[in-house]
């Protein structure tokens, strides 16, 4: 355990902060990290050069493409899992066959569903600079979502409330269950 899981009497977590791009899954997942002294990786700088590549001249991503990148993320969740320290990762796991790809061999992942409104995303989007996902993948990105049903692993929050108070009802949760 971290000094900071022990302060605050939680044991470690391995989290997935996913939602469509926008959400604000890197402000919750590095706030997270930060305050529990958690490990953090960026789902996004997993993605192979390809897939950037793709996605920077607007294309969507398939199936196939997700494929070594879901695979590199549940590479790194199964290794914090092993080390046993709580860890965050950022990824849109947009579908639920991503999600269980995840998951893979029974890790104890649990995920953490940014909902945010179209039209907040919308405005996010267009006032986001350097990031290689254009806002015209946003329509592509909701058509693919598959909302996580009440039998996954699954906490939900709204991405429209600032990140500082999701962060406290987020951890307010872990306490409440641990």
């Amino acid at each position: 355990m971290t000094e900071h899981e022990t302060q605050m009497g939680l044991k470690p977590r391995f989290l997935v902060v996913m939602g469509v791009s926008g959400t604000g899954k890197t402000t919750v997942a590095t706030g997270l990290a930060t305050r529990l002294g958690w490990h953090f990786q960026e789902g996004d700088a997993l993605h192979p050069p390809a897939n950037v590549e793709k996605m920077s001249t607007g294309q969507p991503l398939t199936d196939a493409d997700r494929a070594p990148w879901l695979a590199l993320c549940h590479d790194w969740l199964r290794e914090q899992v092993k080390a046993g320290h709580g860890a965050v990762l950022t990824c849109s796991a947009l579908k639920r066959s991503y999600r269980e790809q995840l998951r893979g061999d029974d890790l104890p992942i649990e995920f953490v569903h940014i909902d945010t409104s179209t039209g907040e995303l919308a405005d996010r989007l267009q006032r986001r600079e350097g990031h290689f996902m254009p806002a015209s993948l946003l329509p592509s990105q909701l058509a693919t979502l598959e909302v996580p049903g009440d039998d996954e692993p699954v906490i939900r929050v709204s991405g429209e409330k600032h990140p500082d108070v999701v962060l406290e009802e987020l951890i307010r949760h872990f306490q409440a269950e641990d």
